[in-house]
């Protein structure tokens, strides 16, 4: 099952889609935009770092995804702002600035109530779509 994992990560990480106009996912994600499958993964993994280690900045949500990860997966700068910023607008994310370990001024991030919630939706979907990919491909 972890290959399967890692094998569906891969596709949502890399934007991966043969036919635009075709949602390999389904109905989950139809009518959305495309990196939608990218921002749903992004939201799992940002929200149950949070629930895992508590309030973090963002470079330290960062590291604890690429070590939990084993290094198998990167989240740039550039994806992780723009989701912590639409995150926060949805309330699933509270956001303080602070002092880091350097005395650095950053923003920490903490999860809400809202965001608990989310978290759960997510990763049930995580796994009836891990799930379904395994079949077909124990299957195909």
């Amino acid at each position: 099952m972890a290959w399967c994992q890692a094998v569906l990560v891969f596709f949502l990480l890399t934007k991966y889609d043969p036919d635009p106009s075709y949602s390999w996912l389904g109905e989950m994600y139809m009518g959305k935009h495309p990196n939608d499958r990218l921002q749903g993964t992004l939201d799992l993994l940002v929200l149950k770092s949070l629930a895992a280690r508590g309030t973090m900045h963002g470079y330290g949500i960062t590291a604890h995804i690429q070590s939990v990860a084993g290094d198998a997966l990167r989240v740039e700068e550039g994806s992780l702002y723009p989701a912590l910023h639409r995150m926060t607008q949805e309330g699933w994310i509270s956001a303080e600035w602070g002092a880091s370990e350097n005395n650095r001024r950053a923003r920490f991030y903490s999860l809400t109530a809202a965001g608990k919630k989310q978290l759960a939706a997510e990763e049930k979907r995580w796994s009836e779509v891990t799930l379904a990919v395994a079949r077909i491909l124990e299957t195909a």
